[in-house]
């Protein structure tokens, strides 16, 4: 499966979380997963907003437009983008990529 996927209504985004890195940013593409580097601790759920606060910025999207779909204590994440295409976020992340 890979790291993005079309849905009838947006594109999920399988990522792996790695919290309290020195600093924010995506780490690359790791297996099915974007690897993505956050300051944040993974305490009280810093780091989920964290992360959809800077996959927000990254995309050009506002925050209310991702939802955390599952892993909120884990650090493989599902993230859902609403009315998110493909093609698009695909090439604003792998942009990103700082590995």
């Amino acid at each position: 499966m890979p790291w993005l996927t079309s849905a009838s209504d947006g594109a999920r985004i399988r990522l792996r979380v790695l919290p309290r890195a020195s600093r924010t940013e995506i780490g690359g593409v790791h297996g099915d997963t974007l690897r993505v580097r956050l300051q944040a601790p993974p305490v009280e759920g810093k780091a989920n907003r964290a992360l959809l606060r800077f996959l927000a910025g990254q995309l050009g999207l506002r925050t209310r437009d991702l939802v955390l779909e599952s892993g909120a204590k884990g650090r493989d994440k599902t993230v859902f983008v609403k009315g998110g295409n493909e093609a698009e976020l695909r090439q604003r992340l792998e942009g990103r990529v700082r590995d």
